[in-house]
């Protein structure tokens, strides 16, 4: 009996369970917020389209919430530029210089996780927000003595940087050049409008804490009027010479950081 009662705790002490430790934090979990810049190209630009900082703040393991802002420089695709009597140039009917400034709200979902020090990461991404259209005036530098003498002389006190208007610029030999980009930033007129766009992006940087990738995808945007890029002396022509809506698909180049 006295045998029994002794093996009696070392039997209980057996089967006790052992004590369950919390899971030291993930490499995936170490991390609450996100900070990116880029480079952006796209459709509805030229060879650079513009830049865009994001910002984003975790909402569990593989969802992110993030708010960002871009400024593109838009373009229409008949643009031609031309060159000058005098060596200069300038695009025929173009009226202004369009920017888009767009704040974007969404949210961004982890598809595919790449390994801690290795891999690709693929992010799905879908944001909408407000777009501020910009239509900063296009100027040019004009001699307005030559239509009438047929000469044109550099020295002259009549050679002025002003907005172009083919009704009124109608002899091109005496547009010199294009004025300086923000010559007409005074005049500039806001036309608001709204965008959505869908995205991917391949995340290839090594470090956790550091960010490096390629973002693809396709934006739409719409403005509550027509952005006035060209102008002609039919209006008929420039209905349809000039637009409300751009969709267009892009390449974003980012860099940035966690914490």
């Amino acid at each position: 009996m006295a045998s029994i009662g002794l093996g009696a705790p070392a039997a209980q002490a057996q089967t006790r369970p052992a004590a369950v430790l919390p899971n030291p934090p993930s490499d995936e979990q170490s991390y609450k917020k996100e900070f990116v810049y880029g480079v952006n190209f796209n459709t509805q630009a030229g060879l650079i389209g513009g830049v865009t900082v994001r910002s984003a703040r975790m909402l569990d393991e593989r969802l992110f919430r993030f708010w960002s802002i871009e400024g593109v420089l838009l373009k229409n695709k008949k643009e031609e530029q031309v060159t000058t009597v005098v060596g200069g140039v300038f695009t025929p009917f173009k009226a202004n210089y369009p920017f888009s400034l767009r704040t974007s709200f969404g949210f961004q979902r982890i598809l595919f996780r790449k390994a801690a020090d290795a891999g690709v990461q693929v992010n799905g991404l879908l944001s909408a927000g407000p777009s501020i259209g910009l239509l900063m005036p296009y100027y040019i530098t004009y001699d307005r003595t030559a239509p009438t003498t047929g000469v044109i002389s550099p020295s002259t006190d009549e050679i002025v940087n002003e907005q172009y208007d083919p009704a009124i610029h109608t002899d091109q030999r005496a547009i010199l050049d294009r004025a300086p980009l923000f010559s007409g930033i005074g005049g500039t007129q806001v036309v608001p409008g709204f965008h959505l766009r869908g995205g991917l992006g391949f995340e290839y940087g090594r470090y956790r804490d550091a960010v490096t990738g390629v973002e693809v995808g396709f934006l739409m945007e719409a403005y509550a009027k027509r952005m006035v890029i060209f102008k002609t002396t039919d209006a008929t022509d420039d209905e349809q010479l000039n637009r409300k809506f751009f969709p267009s698909v892009y390449l974003t180049l980012y860099f940035g950081q966690r914490s």
